[in-house]
């Protein structure tokens, strides 16, 4: 038959059977009762054929959770973020209040931001190319703005924080200048001797010799400058990448002193070594270590006062050990000590460069003691000398930035790079 019959037709069919068999009981025709049991049945196949079985009830979806409120989702984010309904603020998220104040909310846009270059941009009602902000929030502060349509009236505005690529970018050019100046300067030197010495200067040979002696320091001085630019290229490509060499920092030390031994009008000699008598191995690079050690205490040697000591110390203090190069030299004043690492900075240019200093080398040094993860502090006071301490790993630490010293300084004023 095919139909499929439900349990209520079952029971349908069970009653009819009874019923037919009560009929044929009573005495009733045998006729009757088979009548009654095959009409019954007839009935019970008519109302359940073609019924299919009732399927369970499908489960129902979990719940989902009502979407946040617009103001709350805004406030997660880091940067300043407007929304504009017509040309007033209806939206600002924590970041957009903090920076521009919290009385913003309902101001016209164009007062909310007091900005030429983005005045214009406000003004109109369509997406339109991004606007640099100069300060807003802080004097060297540069901010991105971006405005787009959200519909029904409303505009998106977005401030990103473009102040840290702004400062590169302006390192980047200042280093070109300076570098391109420092070149230059020798340079003009050296054509301008070689031009008199080829013409009546030439025939003079004390004449001659003053001035091939002057173009032979000017180039040197251009060498020093190129090995130095070169030496802070490389650093800086590596500064990533941890060193992984055994380096024995104590001999390093002592032969650093032998190199400069006869170096400066012999200061070579005033230099005083206080470390262990044996190797204090460390993981490192070897070659930008010695080149550390070498424009330490060639400044030192360079801007101590001629015949007073040169200290250079190393000490082991738990999981650092501890190198200090200190001489007795005029000292540097404070306004000073937050800018000796940047390049080509110099306290007092017409020196330096008479001694042959490129304003390089303690931007060398702050970059080599990075690659090590280490810290690099100055300390100095004028009439009193300098002393520049170097805290590094000592072997079996973690290799990892090492925090600041809690140590008071003996010197007054100290800073920490």
């Amino acid at each position: 038959m095919g139909e499929i019959i439900s349990p209520r037709g079952w029971i349908a069919m069970m009653i009819v059977v009874i019923t037919a068999g009560i009929v044929g009981w009573l005495g009733a025709a045998l006729d009757a009762a088979a009548l009654t049991l095959v009409g019954g049945a007839a009935a019970v196949l008519a109302t359940t054929a073609g019924r299919e079985p009732r399927a369970e009830p499908a489960p129902l979806p979990p719940s989902t959770p009502p979407p946040a409120p617009l103001d709350l989702v805004l406030d997660a984010l880091n940067e300043p973020v407007l929304i504009l309904n017509g040309a007033r603020v209806a939206i600002a998220n924590r970041a957009a209040r903090g920076l521009l104040g919290t009385h913003v909310l309902g101001e016209d846009a164009r007062i909310a931001i007091r900005h030429p270059a983005a005045a214009a941009l406000l003004a109109g009602s369509g997406e339109a190319d991004p606007v640099a902000l100069g300060g807003l929030g802080a004097p060297d502060q540069r901010w991105e703005m971006r405005v787009a349509p959200i519909g029904d009236g409303r505009r998106l505005v977005h401030l990103a924080d473009r102040s840290g690529s702004h400062a590169a970018e302006r390192m980047r050019v200042d280093f070109v200048a300076n570098a391109s100046h420092e070149l230059r300067t020798p340079l003009a030197s050296i054509l301008g001797y070689v031009e008199t010495l080829a013409d009546e200067a030439g025939e003079d040979p004390a004449l001659r010799a003053r001035f091939l002696k002057i173009v032979f320091d000017e180039a040197r001085r251009m060498e020093r400058l190129v090995d130095d630019l070169m030496s802070l290229s490389r650093i800086e490509a590596e500064k990533f990448r941890a060193p992984a060499e055994s380096v024995d920092l104590a001999a390093l030390i002592d032969r650093t002193r032998e190199e400069l031994a006869d170096a400066h009008d012999g200061r070579g000699h005033d230099i005083i070594l206080e470390h262990e008598t044996t190797s204090v191995p460390m993981l490192g690079d070897a070659t930008q270590l010695s080149q550390l050690l070498h424009n330490l205490v060639g400044n030192a040697m360079k801007y101590g006062r001629p015949g007073t000591p040169i200290r250079v110390s190393l000490t082991r203090e738990g999981d650092t050990l501890r190198l200090v190069v200190a001489d007795q030299g005029d000292g540097i004043a404070p306004e000073h000590l937050p800018r000796l690492t940047e390049r080509f900075y110099r306290v007092d240019p017409g020196r330096s460069r008479s001694i042959g200093g490129t304003g390089l080398g303690l931007a060398i040094v702050k970059h080599i003691v990075e690659r090590h993860r280490g810290r690099l502090d100055i300390a100095s006071r004028p009439g009193e000398g300098t002393r520049v301490t170097v805290t590094l790993r000592a072997p079996g630490a973690t290799f990892g930035l090492i925090p600041a010293a809690t140590a008071a300084s003996p010197l007054a004023d100290v800073i920490k790079q």
